[in-house]
């Protein structure tokens, strides 16, 4: 089963329009009405929805991982700085993510993206 996915209102609509040609369950935080919650009302309405979160914002980043340390439950965050890659990368990482990874496996998970390459 694959993870569905919930973009922050920092994300570009061409990295989620790329995501949804290809197959991958998406939900804006402008599609969902929630564009102007704090962000810990967000990170625990994207729990409640069981999506995972992607965000280019940095205090978001810092929020869940503040959550981490004090052992509050949330569905996971993926980070991708703004200035960290391009669409096509972002588009790349998060459509592998969403496809391999299950559910379970990102409860109280914080990833950074783009993937950096070996060789």
């Amino acid at each position: 089963m694959a993870i569905a996915l919930y973009m922050d209102v920092h994300v570009p609509q061409a990295i989620t329009e790329q995501l949804r040609r290809r197959g991958i369950n998406v939900l804006t935080a402008f599609e969902d009405g929630t564009q102007e919650l704090s962000d810990d009302l967000l990170l625990a309405r994207v729990t409640e929805l069981k999506r995972v979160l992607f965000t280019q914002d940095i205090r978001f980043r810092v929020l869940a991982e503040t959550w981490q340390v004090e052992g509050k439950q949330f569905s996971g965050l993926i980070f991708g700085h703004q200035l960290g890659g391009t669409i096509g990368q972002f588009v790349k990482d998060l459509e592998l993510i969403a496809k391999v990874s299950e559910p379970d496996d990102w409860v109280n998970a914080v990833e950074y993206i783009p993937f950096k390459s070996v060789g």
